[in-house]
């Protein structure tokens, strides 16, 4: 495909280059910006989960959208394991994946109540909820979060640089630097892939040395 052309456009190729190029800027300057005001607030969400999963809850994942994308696949990484696939599953749970509850529930009562319904069943106190949300404005993630902290859950949200109405709803909220919906986005899924590596590297270590008896095969 490299030398591959748009015909008769070498015009166009060099717009798609520049675009191409301005794309991969913009991110990076997001990135920069997030390194400036986020590491705490991220340092701080891995506590939060660690402490969660040590004395034996789970962690809640929900979005909207490309969000629920990312808390399908942020679930997926406790669950299923990112550099060791030998370790125990990390307790977690994506509330977007029960597609029969979710239209059941939103086609006999509503959609802004599809998270909150499955965290008063779901949700334990000391269980950890991570709502996503770009806007800050998505009503079902506003219901979610309020359900949760009435269980004794700790809410953590991921939005961008305004936040929104859900601003002072969650115990910690992780705001990435962007007006922009795709660097948001982007912002979500490698912040929420670093806090995953950092649980899973210290469950590892607890695996070696701390809690033995939580790793056998029992």
């Amino acid at each position: 495909f490299a030398n591959e052309r748009v015909l008769g456009c070498h015009s166009l190729e060099r717009i798609m280059y520049e675009k191409i190029k301005r794309e991969i800027l913009d991110s990076l300057s997001v990135k920069e910006l997030i390194i400036e005001s986020c590491i705490e607030d991220i340092e701080s969400a891995t506590v939060a989960m660690i402490n969660s999963i040590k004395n034996g809850g789970k962690i809640l994942f929900c979005g909207n959208g490309g969000s629920a994308g990312d808390a399908q696949h942020l679930a997926t990484e406790l669950m299923g394991g990112m550099t060791s696939h030998e370790r125990k599953p990390i307790p977690s749970i994506a509330l977007t994946t029960d597609t029969s509850f979710i239209t059941a529930w939103s086609n006999d009562t509503d959609f802004d109540s599809i998270f909150s319904r499955q965290i008063q069943g779901l949700g334990n106190e000391g269980d950890v909820l991570v709502a996503i949300s770009t806007s800050g404005n998505s009503s079902n993630i506003i219901a979610a979060l309020k359900q949760a902290k009435y269980k004794g859950l700790k809410t953590i949200s991921f939005t961008g640089k305004t936040g929104g109405k859900l601003n002072g709803l969650a115990d910690l909220t992780i705001y990435v630097p962007s007006e922009n919906t795709q660097r948001i986005q982007e912002g979500h899924i490698m912040i929420g892939q670093i806090i995953c590596g950092l649980v899973e590297d210290e469950f590892l270590k607890w695996n070696e040395w701390l809690f033995p008896r939580l790793f056998n095969n029992a």
